[in-house]
C-alpha cells in the first residue's frame, strides 16, 4: 500500500479497534441520546459500532456512515440494528434528515484538507433537520507534543511482543502523519493514521459559514467546563428552526 485514502485508517485498524484503538469517555452515549431526542441519528466514520451500536439499543433508529468495508464487516458481526451506509463524510447524501448527526473520537479530522472538512459541515447541515444538531468530539491540537515535528513512544514493551507510535506534523498543512507498530515472534504489522487537525474557532467558522451555530461546548461528554487547559472538545451545532 502505497497510497493513503479514506479507508486506509478502517481497513487496517478494524481487527484491532475494539481491543485497542478506543477507550468510551463516560457519559458519551447518555449524552448524545439526550441530544437526539426521538431521533433518527446519524454517526459519521461509524466504524465498529461502539456509540451507535448502544445508541440503537436505546430504542432510537441510528444510522451509520463509513467508507472502510473492514469496519463495517465488524460492525455487521456485532448488531442488525444499525442502517449501514457505505460513503466518505465529506460527499455523502442519503436523501434523510436527522435530529443529531454527530461525529467522535476526533474523526472529524479524517477529510484531509480544510475544504473537505468545510464540505462535511456544508453536507451535515443539508442532513439536519431543522432544530437539529451536529456534536463534534475533538482533540485539541497540542503541537508542543512534538520535538522538531515529530514523536515517538513506546506503547507497550513485554516478552517477544513490541508496540511503538510515530508520529510526523505538518505544520503548514495542519497534518499529522503515524504509524503503530505492532511487533511480535511473528512479525511486523502497520497501522497507518493520517489526519488534518483543527482548532475549535476553525471549526465554528465552517460552521458559521453553512449556517451552523455553535450552541455549547464542554471539555468532556460529561459536560465539564471548556476553558483553555481543556484537550478535548465537545462542540454541538445547531441548525435553527425554519
Amino acid at each position: 500500500m502505497t497510497e493513503y485514502t479514506p479507508s486506509t485508517y478502517g481497513d487496517a485498524w478494524a481487527e484491532i479497534y475494539d481491543d485497542e484503538a478506543t477507550i468510551s469517555p463516560p457519559g458519551e452515549v447518555e449524552f448524545l441520546a439526550e441530544v437526539a431526542g426521538d431521533g433518527p441519528v446519524l454517526e459519521l466514520g461509524v466504524g465498529t459500532g461502539r456509540v451507535a451500536v448502544p445508541l440503537a439499543e436505546r430504542g432510537l433508529e441510528v444510522h451509520g456512515l463509513d467508507p472502510s468495508q473492514g469496519m463495517l464487516a465488524r460492525l455487521r458481526e456485532k448488531s442488525d440494528r444499525v442502517e449501514i451506509h457505505d460513503g466518505v463524510m465529506d460527499g455523502f447524501d442519503l436523501g434523510l434528515q436527522f435530529s443529531l448527526v454527530y461525529v467522535v473520537f476526533s474523526t472529524i479530522f479524517a477529510p484531509l484538507t480544510q475544504e473537505e472538512q468545510l464540505a462535511t459541515f456544508r453536507t451535515v447541515a443539508r442532513h439536519l433537520s431543522p432544530g437539529g444538531a451536529f456534536v463534534v468530539q475533538a482533540f485539541v491540537p497540542d503541537l508542543t507534543r512534538f520535538d522538531r515535528g515529530q514523536r515517538l513512544g513506546a506503547l507497550d514493551i513485554g516478552v517477544g511482543r513490541l508496540v511503538v507510535e510515530a508520529t510526523k506534523v505538518d505544520r503548514a498543512q495542519q497534518l499529522l502523519t503515524g504509524q503503530r507498530v505492532v511487533v511480535t515472534e511473528e512479525g511486523a504489522r502497520l497501522y497507518p493514521l493520517k489526519i488534518r487537525f483543527a482548532y475549535p474557532p476553525e471549526l465554528d467558522l465552517m460552521a458559521r459559514l453553512v449556517g451552523l451555530r455553535l450552541r455549547d461546548r464542554w471539555a468532556d461528554f460529561e459536560r465539564t467546563p471548556y476553558d483553555s487547559a481543556s484537550d478535548a472538545h465537545v462542540s454541538v451545532y445547531g441548525k435553527e428552526p425554519a
